[in-house]
């Protein structure tokens, strides 16, 4: 009996006799009706017939079936499954029924080329919502999420519209040519990115670029604009000086760019941009593109003033509640600032599955200290020279560090590859510039983490939450287990990569090491990757500073506890002092019952001990960190909004300091919170308001039973 016909049928003896043997198990297990079979055979013949009759015909493709089509030239692929069109290697034109790939778009060959050596196949949303209406001359306002692609949404457009579009006829070429391109951003690293994809799509076309921006030598961009340009990319401050000298000239503008619009706002810039804009005598012959983030009241005043009132929006964002980056897994941590240091290289640890990792503080100083502590970390930050900036830049797309610690310089549009994790130090003072720190990973489809580390005393991150529209993930800092077990994750893979011919050398020492030490092999092996990895003792971490070798304690009086300083009263009348002073980062629960504080490791058996000495007090240790009450401009424990450096690991530094306004520092002398500690008078204060926190509940405010 004949075998039944199979797709892409093996015509080798080996694959028949494996066939036939199938089908002999299966006939025999009277898992294939004999009928079946026979009708199937039939089938097949008249499959064969069809082809023959295709070879001679070649009018027939309706008649032909499925399988039919399997054995000659695909024609129709939509009636074909996607296990066929997987094993005809047909991924070509799966990929080309993409209803955003490149190959949908008026986009030439040297232009596709060029996107596909940078390994892009399709345009992302807002690249193809624009396309059409940039290419066809409309004036036009772009919003979309950061991270998804504005820069290409109208590079890609003027390029083809200079080259092969509306504006090839008017453009000038030729020695000292004016720019057809202007493109203004708000910050040097954001010009010299966009630049950087004008010049690489702009040079596949033939087209020349220049970049201006301050703190750059002046004579080489006034050089490159007198020899003449078709772009020019810079920011409003540079571009404003080379309009006024007479080095840009705009008569033969076609395209205006406004790039981050929203963040010229925040940076000053509004008399230059306007003024810039402005310089443009006839507006009916050049097409002005506005792409933002975020739409504030400016940026819409600049859309009505400067654009055509037959200009078009394109708002992938529109209503929508969440603001940030969808791809981004968003993380709040609780972290006193003088723990932040010790803090950090664990989460990258964790978090940044061996990419790159960018941490942002609020201030300049701030950034220097921070990447002085930790290893092979650079800062970048706006009184940096430009030239080591760019360095600085170059040396983290390169891979050649892997941590950049930077203000909101690099909050804004930097795009580089392969950013697995942002830390912010703090939260930040507007919600759009969590939203653009955020929004340094997670970028083109890809998936990131994004922690915040905050204080609950101090921060306010139900405001950030709330606005915009982030769900955060409450954690608490990685556990020494959580620590270990990633670096010897890494530990492992660089084991199994030195070279086998160690192995002789010392095979010796490993046997009589596992015949003399009474451990098993994994165990010795765990121990050696400890070693490796230089984590040869497990450290405890609160759960409520992050602050190593210290423990979160709950407290609860039987009674609502309404203030911090009620809290250390209650402490006051069961322990020492002495005691007392060691607690750090005092915190009331939300549900006003209980507090929270760290001490010292070695100091937990005391404090547990002590609520045997009044009657309602529970002192127990925190599993689970409760929610906390938020005060968003709390003074420590009385007063003192320091905020400033992180400090060294011994205390104190030119950055440290107590009470103090902005320019005070990050790190306490003896805890945490800041205050009045590390001043004469902070004692005496903290001693006068508890008694008086004190007295008011034994005068009955509170029918307490504290004995």
């Amino acid at each position: 009996m004949p075998s039944i016909s199979l797709a892409n049928t093996n015509n080798s003896s080996d694959s028949k006799k494996e066939k036939k043997m199938k089908k002999k198990v299966a006939l025999e297990t009277q898992e294939i009706d004999p009928l079946m079979v026979a009708n199937k055979n039939e089938k097949k013949k008249e499959k064969e017939k069809r082809k023959r009759k295709a070879a001679e015909f070649d009018d027939d493709d309706e008649e032909r079936s499925e399988t039919s089509s399997e054995l000659c030239e695909p024609v129709n692929l939509k009636k074909k499954s996607k296990k066929d069109k997987e094993e005809e290697g047909e991924e070509e034109e799966v990929k080309a029924e993409d209803p955003n790939a490149v190959t949908r778009f008026t986009i030439s060959e040297p232009l596709r080329e060029a996107l596909k050596k940078r390994g892009i196949e399709a345009l992302f949303p807002i690249q193809a919502r624009t396309f059409e209406d940039v290419l066809n001359g409309c004036d036009l306002v772009g919003r979309a999420r950061t991270g998804q692609g504005k820069t290409l949404a109208f590079v890609l457009p003027i390029l083809e519209s200079l080259v092969n579009g509306p504006t090839k006829a008017s453009r000038k070429t030729g020695y000292g040519r004016p720019p057809s391109v202007l493109v203004l951003l708000p910050t040097r690293e954001l010009a010299t990115q966009v630049f950087d994809d004008f010049r690489v799509y702009g040079g596949a076309m033939g087209l020349n670029s220049c970049c201006v921006y301050g703190g750059a030598s002046y004579q080489p961009q006034e050089f490159a604009l007198k020899r003449g340009v078709d772009v020019v990319v810079g920011t409003p401050g540079r571009i404003k000086d080379h309009i006024e000298k007479g080095n840009i000239d705009l008569s033969l503008l076609k395209f205006r760019v406004l790039d981050e619009a929203d963040e010229m706002l925040r940076m000053g810039f509004v008399e230059d941009v306007e003024l810039i804009l402005g310089k443009v005598k006839d507006v009916s012959k050049v097409q002005t593109l506005l792409f933002s983030a975020t739409l504030p009241s400016w940026v819409k005043q600049i859309s009505s003033k400067f654009l055509k009132p037959t200009k078009k929006t394109i708002d992938l964002v529109g209503n929508e509640k969440m603001k940030a980056s969808t791809n981004v897994r968003h993380i709040v941590l609780p972290c006193s600032t003088s723990a932040i240091p010790q803090v950090i290289p664990d989460i990258i640890q964790c978090y940044a599955s061996g990419g790159r990792t960018i941490i942002f503080t609020e201030k300049r100083e701030s950034a220097n200290e921070l990447s002085g502590l930790l290893p092979g970390a650079r800062a970048l930050h706006g009184e940096i020279q430009q030239s080591q900036r760019e360095v600085t830049l170059s040396g983290f797309r390169s891979g050649k560090f892997l941590t950049l610690v930077a203000t909101n310089v690099a909050a804004r549009g930097l795009d580089i590859n392969d950013v697995q994790l942002i830390i912010q130090c703090e939260p930040p003072n507007d919600v759009e510039a969590y939203i653009h720190r955020s929004g340094r990973t997670g970028r083109a489809g890809n998936s990131g983490v994004a922690v915040m580390l905050y204080d609950p005393r101090r921060s306010n991150i139900s405001k950030i939450q709330r606005e915009s529209g982030v769900k955060f993930e409450h954690i608490t800092a990685p556990k020494a287990e959580d620590i270990a077990k990633a670096a010897g994750v890494e530990a492992a893979q660089t084991i199994t990569q030195v070279s086998d011919s160690v192995i002789p050398a010392f095979k010796s020492a490993a046997e009589d090491l596992l015949n003399t030490s009474g451990l098993s092999a994994v165990e010795l092996l765990a121990k050696a990757i400890a070693k490796a990895t230089g984590y040869t003792e497990i450290k405890s971490r609160s759960l409520l500073t992050s602050m190593e070798n210290h423990v979160t304690l709950l407290l609860e009086s039987g009674k609502p506890i309404f203030s911090p300083s009620f809290a250390f009263s209650v402490l006051r009348r069961i322990l020492p002092e002495d005691k007392v002073e060691s607690v750090t980062g005092m915190s009331l629960t939300t549900d006003g019952n209980g507090a929270v504080f760290d001490v010292k490791k070695e100091d937990v058996d005391a404090f547990l001990a002590a609520q045997e000495n009044a009657a309602g007090v529970n002192i127990e240790v925190v599993k689970i960190l409760p929610s906390l009450q938020e005060r968003e401009q709390q003074r420590g424990r009385f007063g003192g909004r320091g905020r400033g450096g992180f400090g060294d690991r011994s205390g104190g530094n030119r950055f440290s300091g107590g009470r103090g306004g902005r320019g005070g520092g990050f790190s306490d002398r003896r805890n945490s919170s800041g205050g009045f500690k590390g001043r004469n008078n902070g004692k005496k204060i903290r001693k006068y308001s508890s008694w008086l926190a004190w007295g008011i509940y034994n005068l009955g405010w509170l029918d307490g039973n504290v004995s």
